[in-house]
Formats: structure tokens, C-alpha cells, sequence
């Protein structure tokens, strides 16, 4: 089943690149898939529809939860960022008062490694920061503020 699952996240993937103008070939260099697999796609041929339906539920959900379960589709962290880029694109910021404590369970928490420890602080890396707000929700300092453009 996850493999249907990753087909018909690809499916999305590809006909919302498409709908972005990225060629057929920048589409495949960027999902990792061959051109003929990208082809495939936006012709409508070797997809089931339950798997483009279960894809477009998954792709709904907040992000907490998208991640979740892409985390246990694709296993590699490349891919959850790919995925994640494209299905929640919108930018996000966050910010580190003084009352961290580099205790680095926002470090452990989160799927993407948006955040890393530096002099026992933490701090995130915005270009990978999905607004999940994980790390938010579990610092016990309440020392996190995530943003959204």
C-alpha cells in the first residue's frame, strides 16, 4: 500500500510542477523519477485513482500530520523535503529567545533537521522550516516562535 501511496503523491507532485511550468525533464531530475514515469503522469496512464484519491486526502492534512506520513512513505530526508516544498510551500520563520535552554528536544523532534544546536542554542534554518510548529508545541522553555509569511 505505501508504495500506491508514493505513486499517487508523485502523481500530484508531477501535475502541480507541471502547472508551475517546469518541463517534463526538470519535473523528473527533481522528484528523482525518469522522464518516461513524469510522461506517464500527466497522460493519465499507469495510476490508479484510489491512489490519486488517497494522495490528495494526505495532502490536505495539517502539516504535523503530512509530514507524519510522509516521513513513513519516503524514509529519506531528501524526499520528505522535496514533498514537503512542494504540497506546503508556504515560507516560515522562527525565532529563539533567550529563555532556550539547549536541552535539543526541538533538535531530536524535528522530520525536516530545520534546527541544530550552536553554542546550546537553538537555532532554525528557515530554508527547511515547514511550519509544523512541532518544535513549538514541545520546547519546554517556550522559547520558540515559528512564523508564517
Amino acid at each position: 500500500m505505501p508504495k500506491h501511496i508514493a505513486s499517487g503523491l508523485r502523481y500530484l507532485a508531477t501535475i502541480k510542477l507541471r502547472k508551475q511550468g517546469f518541463s517534463q525533464q526538470e519535473i523528473a531530475n527533481k522528484l528523482n523519477i525518469n522522464r518516461s514515469t513524469v510522461s506517464h503522469y500527466l497522460n493519465g496512464r499507469n495510476i490508479s485513482q484510489d491512489s490519486i484519491e488517497f494522495a490528495e486526502v494526505i495532502v490536505k492534512l495539517n502539516t504535523e500530520d503530512f509530514l507524519l506520513i510522509i516521513q513513513n512513505i519516503f524514509k529519506d530526508l531528501n524526499k520528505i523535503r522535496i514533498y514537503t516544498s512542494i504540497f506546503k510551500d508556504k515560507k516560515f520563520k522562527g525565532t529563539i529567545n533567550d529563555s532556550c535552554i539547549g536541552c535539543g528536544l526541538c533538535v531530536d523532534l524535528c522530520i525536516l533537521n530545520a534546527i541544530s544546536l550552536n553554542s546550546l542554542k537553538a537555532e532554525i534554518n528557515s530554508m527547511y522550516c515547514c511550519g509544523c510548529r512541532v518544535c513549538e508545541k514541545a520546547c519546554p522553555t517556550d522559547a520558540i516562535k515559528v512564523y508564517g509569511d
